[in-house]
């Protein structure tokens, strides 16, 4: 992806205008603020502001007129205390406004989380642009044989060039076809909003995407997850990134509780004390199912 001399010339003047503030600021988030990060080809992720940082989590848990207790461990414990057990509402008190350059595949696996507010390009009032999405060839992968959603082996060779090539020649005829119906020259020219069913769903779209970290949290443990889609797990790794620099105590809780943790139902507990009793537990004596066992297994071993 690159920005136009125009685009980095808004940032760099965002970037060096400062405003005196009473508010709790980051120094981690400071560094991300405006600052584009390339996702994919044409992507990008982008801070426009935010609200709160570890201190905010804190203060709102106790309730405190001020910063509460200065000690860092003492915020760190109840931090991991709040992640540990569930209390989401401290979180909720430290908010993220993102920029996002997305292809509209992805956007429409993102919009499935409805907990953010969010306003996106309109191609009814204006003209997308002619940028779209074409996976790297390590990306180019046949069905999983396993797993209805997701990838198997990689496509090779000629097979591999192909499918580039029909991705590619199919959006720039689409988005030939898309100029040709707006057009004016000799003609009235389609509507917008009736000219735009015409592209492909690797076309890119933008919007401004703001979240709350307690739902934030939600996103990137589901899409930054291994098993997540490539595409909306590379924008998800990197906001990990810029979320690690903003709450590093926040952070370092979820990556212990939630994207290293492990849930384990009743049965699963059972079968665990069963098993540091010196008990040898099959699947047929767990009261599991086949699937469950195997993903309890994954785990526990």
């Amino acid at each position: 992806m690159t920005l136009t001399p125009e685009q980095l010339a808004e940032i760099a003047e965002a970037r060096a205008t400062t405003r005196p503030t009473l508010r709790a600021t980051s120094e981690g988030m400071e560094r991300h603020l405006y600052v584009a990060h390339e996702v994919l080809d044409h992507g990008l992720v982008r801070v426009i502001d935010y609200m709160g940082d570890d201190a905010a989590i804190t203060q709102a848990a106790r309730v405190s007129y001020g910063r509460g207790t200065k000690a860092v461990q003492n915020d760190e414990g109840l931090i991991r205390y709040l992640m540990r057990h569930w209390h989401s509402t401290p979180f909720e008190m430290c908010e993220v406004k993102f920029h996002v350059k997305l292809p509209v595949f992805v956007a429409r696996q993102w919009i499935r989380h409805r907990t953010a507010n969010v306003n996106e390009y309109s191609a009814r009032y204006s003209i997308l642009d002619r940028e779209f999405y074409i996976p790297a060839p390590e990306q180019l992968a046949a069905q999983s044989t396993v797993n209805n959603q997701g990838r198997g082996e990689l496509l090779e060779g000629d097979e591999a060039q192909r499918v580039l090539d029909i991705l590619r020649d199919d959006a720039m005829r689409a988005y030939d076809h898309y100029e040709n119906m707006l057009s004016q020259e000799g003609q009235k020219g389609l509507a917008r909003e009736l000219a735009r069913m015409n592209l492909p769903a690797n076309v890119y779209t933008q919007w401004y995407w703001k979240v709350d970290l307690h739902n934030l949290f939600h996103f990137l443990r589901l899409r930054a997850d291994a098993h997540a889609q490539y595409e909306i797990r590379a924008y998800a790794e990197t906001m990990c990134g810029i979320v690690k620099d903003w709450v590093p105590l926040a952070y370092a809780a979820f990556e212990d509780y939630r994207m290293g943790g492990a849930t384990v139902s009743a049965k699963g507990v059972e079968v665990l004390k069963r098993r540091l009793a010196g008990e040898a537990v099959t699947q047929e004596s767990s009261g599991m199912s086949k699937g469950e066992w195997r993903e309890f297994e994954a785990v526990w071993g």
